[in-house]
C-alpha cells in the first residue's frame, strides 16, 4: 500500500507539471483539491457523517490545512519551472529537517545522527542546485518555499495527530484547498477550453492524490512508522522515471549523486528516530 501510494503522488506531481506547462498554477491546484474534497465527500460522507467535520483543536487544523495549501501553490510554481526528480528531491529536505525542527519547537530527542543526517541532507541539495546545474532560480526559491510550509504542516501534524481523527485532517486539508484556490478560479480561469484529454487529467490530480493519501495512511495500521519512513525516498525513483518517460529528462551524474545523497540522509533520520528512547 505504501509504495502504491507513492506511485500515486509521484503520478499527481507528473500531471501537475504537464498541466502546469499550458494553465495556471493555482488554476491546476484548485481543481484538484476541489475533486479530492467532492470524492471524500460523496464516498466516505454517506458512511462517516460528522468523523469527518468533528475537531477539537479546529484553529490549529485549519492552520495545518493553510500550510499544505501553501506548500501545494509553490510546490506546483516549482514544477512549473523544474523538472519533476529535482523538485522532488529537494522537497524530501522537508523530513529531514522536521526531526530537526521536533527536536527545537517540540523537545524531542535528536541524537547525533539525526544532526549528521540533517548535514548530509543539505549536502545532498547543494549537489542538486548547485551553479552550472541549470535549474531555474525561481523555481528553487519556490520549492525551497514548499520546504517551509511542508516541515510546518508536518510539525502541526504531530502536534494534532493525539488529538485529531486521520479523516478529519484530511477532510479538511481537501476543504481548505478547495476553498482558497476555488476562490482563486474566476481570475486564472483563462485560455481555451481544455480538451477531452486534459480534463481527464485535472480529474485524475484529485483521483491520484486521494488515492495516494488514504494508502498513505493505511499503510500506518499494518507497518510500524519507523519501518515504513525510509521506503518514502521509493518516491524519488518514481519521479525519475516518469520525468524520464514523460518529459524526457533524465538527470546528470552530479544530481543523482545529490539525489542518492538526499536518499541515504533521509534514511538515517528515520533510523535516527527509530532509536529514539520512547
Amino acid at each position: 500500500m505504501f509504495i502504491s501510494a507513492l506511485f500515486f503522488l509521484a503520478c499527481m506531481d507528473a500531471t501537475t507539471k504537464y498541466l502546469s506547462m499550458q494553465y495556471n498554477v493555482p488554476l491546476v491546484v484548485a481543481i484538484r483539491y476541489i475533486v479530492n474534497c467532492l470524492l471524500m465527500i460523496i464516498i466516505l460522507a454517506p458512511t462517516h457523517g460528522r468523523q469527518l467535520v468533528q475537531t477539537r483543536r479546529t484553529g490549529l487544523v485549519l492552520v495545518r490545512a493553510g500550510c499544505l495549501a501553501v506548500a501545494s501553490l509553490f510546490f506546483g510554481l516549482a514544477l512549473q519551472r523544474m523538472p519533476v526528480a529535482e523538485t522532488t528531491a529537494i522537497v524530501f529536505l522537508a523530513p529531514i529537517l522536521v526531526m530537526l525542527m521536533a527536536g527545537i519547537v517540540l523537545r524531542e530527542h535528536v541524537g547525533a545522527l539525526g544532526w549528521a543526517a540533517t548535514a548530509i541532507g543539505f549536502a545532498g541539495v547543494l549537489l542538486i542546485v548547485r551553479p552550472g546545474s541549470g535549474l531555474d532560480a525561481t523555481g528553487v526559491a519556490c520549492v525551497l518555499c514548499t520546504v517551509v510550509a511542508t516541515i510546518a504542516y508536518h510539525l502541526l501534524s504531530r502536534v494534532l495527530v493525539s488529538t485529531e481523527s486521520t479523516l478529519a485532517l484530511l477532510f479538511y486539508t481537501a476543504l481548505v484547498g478547495s476553498i482558497c484556490f476555488g476562490a482563486s478560479l474566476p481570475w486564472y480561469w483563462v485560455g481555451d477550453a481544455p480538451t477531452w484529454w486534459q480534463v481527464s487529467l485535472f480529474l485524475s490530480l484529485g483521483v491520484t492524490a486521494g488515492l495516494g493519501h488514504f494508502l498513505f495512511t493505511a499503510a500506518y495500521r499494518h507497518a510500524p512508522a519507523s519501518l515504513l519512513a525510509p521506503v518514502n525516498y521509493l518516491q524519488l525513483l518514481w519521479a525519475g522515471l516518469l520525468g524520464w518517460s514523460v518529459f524526457d529528462h533524465v538527470p546528470d551524474g552530479l544530481t543523482i549523486l545529490g539525489m542518492g545523497v538526499v536518499a541515504v540522509a533521509g534514511v538515517m533520520a528515520a533510523l535516527g528516530s527509530r532509536r529514539q528512547p520512547r
